[in-house]
């Protein structure tokens, strides 16, 4: 297997619409508002560019690091379920995919430039958190996801974080009303997007558990066991459309019956029914893949909605 491949394999490409959509959904904000208030609110599509590559390459680190030092820890074993890991594999060594973790992070702080030209040193209090906690996440002296706290990790950065600096870096923040508003809606949809990605490692940990559970990784689905995790990765689920009713006040409009609401309530209806039944094993990699496309597709519904 050539260098090019298994770095792409070790990038985990059906984990990245987590932050992909994170940047969309603080983009989309942005331009629901120049919808209504163009003469203070508008969209610049090149700096929208740069978030979303440099938010990608702190993601595809965090999974190479991710790839890395869960080898290091012998925490990959025959037993994984999962998709195959590069260097547990023998694919790429651990040094090796260390250094292109680390070259993810160099071209995230470099396509960060232009975003530090136009908001200053608040992106970068928003940066150097992001790219350690990419390594912390499995490395350092305090790994958050053999600690049980992976999903705070990913509420907090692919929700959150990631949703609110993406505002920031369209807007900056001027303290008016009007801008209270559009970090309202920074807020909720941050919520939104966090729980669905907490979804995604909620699936990933469920099949994982006893492989972690043997390997000293205590996961939150190690910690809760299998039943009360399941009923955690529903809450992920559900939880989202809850708060819909706050994401139709704060983006000052019709969240909106289209197509893309009945392809996502089926499809999440659907996880829902899988999550009690597909035991915790190979088959909950298609899951997974489901659960990233139900992702993009809650985000294209409310995009899709009308202004008031």
């Amino acid at each position: 297997m050539n260098t090019i491949k298994s770095v792409f394999l070790a990038a985990r490409p059906k984990t990245l619409p987590a932050g992909m959509v994170a940047v969309w959904a603080g983009c989309m904000i942005v331009w629901k508002y120049q919808q209504v208030f163009p003469e203070y609110v508008q969209l610049n599509t090149g700096l929208a560019i740069f978030t979303l590559l440099s938010a990608v390459c702190i993601q595809i680190a965090c999974n190479l690091f991710n790839d890395s030092l869960d080898a290091d820890k012998k925490a990959d074993t025959e037993k994984r379920q999962g998709p195959r890991r590069i260097t547990a594999s023998g694919a790429m060594s651990s040094r090796a995919v260390k250094i292109a973790g680390c070259a993810f992070l160099v071209a995230a702080a470099a396509l960060a430039i232009p975003l530090i030209e136009a908001r200053g040193w608040p992106i970068i209090a928003i940066g150097i958190p992001s790219m350690l906690c990419a390594y912390c996440y499995t490395g350092g002296p305090y790994p958050l996801a053999y600690k049980g706290l992976g999903e705070v990790f990913v509420l907090l950065f692919f929700g959150l974080v990631a949703v609110a600096g993406t505002v920031y870096v369209q807007v900056g923040f001027e303290g008016n009303e009007l801008f209270h508003m559009i970090y309202g809606a920074a807020f909720i949809l941050g919520i939104q997007c966090g729980l669905l990605s907490c979804l995604l490692i909620e699936i990933n940990n469920i099949r994982d558990r006893k492989e972690d559970a043997g390997t000293g990784k205590r996961t939150l689905a190690v910690r809760l066991g299998d039943k009360r995790a399941r009923g955690l990765a529903l809450a992920f689920l559900v939880a989202p459309y809850i708060t819909l009713k706050q994401t139709h006040f704060f983006l000052l409009g019709d969240v909106g019956w289209n197509l893309c609401w009945a392809a996502s309530i089926l499809l999440g209806g659907y996880i829902l029914l899988k999550l009690t039944k597909t035991p915790a094993d190979k088959r909950m990699n298609v899951l997974l893949g489901l659960a990233s496309l139900h992702l993009i597709l809650f985000l294209l519904s409310i995009t899709l909605g009308h202004n008031a």
